[in-house]
């Protein structure tokens, strides 16, 4: 039958890519990573007890509690749905060949004396700064986009879907509705075509990544660092300082937050410069407790697949109706609290 062709074929090969290619962020390889450090902090702030810490590890990030509950089994539907979704859309929507070629070729009509300008610059320095440009630009984007998702009504009433895990595993990166996943998919594209164009055009056809297995060794640091930690029960912080500069995986829970305090805050992926440029960041702090979700009316319906899917256009229809979750969400002051 076709569709078992295709479940077999493509969907099946598809789906594994994710958990062992080094290209995406859950792979089983920063996943094996995240644990170890998990283990490693909790043995820490155990003062030093093993055993005390090893069960604290386990407690938090390997319960059943974490992967069974009920928000947990929501992030795993959007998981199978949307990577089905996204591969059969995947022809209709714009390719990072197309792009670039288009962009360049713009420079070109544009800038005519600009091409290869800087052709004879050693291609080391230029893979150095194609690896930190891109790398920058990506994670600027990544907070652009982060920020529009929870400031633009629209927008949220998407994005909340994310928000509505009441557990946070590595999985619940893929919480996410369908549009979003398009939304992110396409400033990617925008992004990496337009980091690829620029450089070509100035430097030539020598511009490689400086990279670890294939990836952006920025990128690749990142996530051996315990980016899957960031939705996680494991509050690892980077001190008040590096706070300053990077996001932490406490800091991203703080994000995810149910206290009013934590609204609209820390909307970086990697760099918290953003967020303090912003004023919208916020460190962490170890006597922390937080808890996670949207409103409890919300969330006894939030982990269905069909409301993952419908609601925002429901709340759409009804300008936000008499939600007010979703009017806090949207007009509070981000330079009140930051610190």
């Amino acid at each position: 039958m076709p569709i078992l062709d295709w479940i077999n074929g493509e969907y099946i090969p598809h789906l594994l890519d994710g958990f062992l290619n080094p290209q995406k962020r859950v792979s089983l390889l920063y996943l094996s990573i995240a644990a170890a450090l998990a283990i490693i902090w909790s043995v820490y702030v155990s003062r030093g007890s093993v055993r005390k810490g090893f069960l604290t590890a386990r407690d938090k990030l390997f319960s059943q509690r974490v992967w069974f509950s009920h928000s947990a089994r929501g992030d795993y539907k959007l998981l199978l749905a949307n990577h089905a979704l996204l591969l059969l859309i995947a022809p209709l929507l714009l390719s990072k060949l197309t792009a670039t070629t288009a962009l360049f070729f713009f420079f070109i009509d544009i800038f005519p004396s600009g091409a290869a300008v800087l052709s004879s610059t050693s291609p080391l320095l230029v893979a150095i700064a194609y690896t930190i440009s891109l790398f920058l630009l990506d994670d600027f984007s990544r907070f652009a986009t982060h920020f529009a998702l929870h400031r633009v009504p629209a927008l949220w009433a998407f994005h909340k879907i994310h928000h509505s895990a009441e557990t946070l595993s590595p999985l619940t990166v893929y919480r996410t509705h369908p549009l979003e996943a398009v939304i992110f998919s396409f400033r990617a594209i925008v992004v990496q075509s337009s980091a690829i164009s620029i450089f070509v055009f100035l430097f030539g056809s020598s511009v490689d990544l400086v990279s670890i297995y294939g990836v952006n060794a920025i990128l690749f640091l990142f996530n051996v660092t315990g980016s899957n930690l960031r939705h996680s029960h494991i509050p690892i912080g980077y001190g008040r300082l590096a706070e300053h500069f990077l996001i932490s995986p406490a800091q991203h829970q703080i994000h995810h937050s149910l206290d009013p305090s934590h609204y609209d805050r820390n909307f970086g992926a990697a760099l918290a410069i953003w967020d303090w440029i912003a004023g919208s960041l916020c460190k962490s702090r170890t006597d922390m407790v937080l808890k996670f979700g949207l409103t409890d009316r919300e969330n006894l319906q939030s982990q269905k697949l069909l409301y993952f899917n419908f609601s925002p256009f429901r709340e759409l229809f009804d300008r936000g109706g008499n939600d007010p979750f979703y009017r806090n969400r949207n007009h509070r002051n981000l330079t009140k609290n930051a610190v």
